[in-house]
């Protein structure tokens, strides 16, 4: 039997086609909280949160 998911929120990355890890997060070093601010940035432009 399938577990909820926590909050009852999930991410569908299944519409997003051909993204680089590069268009998310750019080129250059990043602190790993300016990543998971990036990361937040991406799925809440894209849509992509769904409850």
């Amino acid at each position: 039997m399938a577990r909820k998911p926590f909050g009852g929120m999930t991410i569908d990355f299944s519409t997003v086609k051909n993204i680089t890890l590069g268009e998310v997060y750019g080129s250059g070093r990043l602190a790993p909280s300016e990543c998971t601010k990036r990361f937040w940035v991406f799925v809440k432009k894209k849509g992509l949160m769904k409850k």
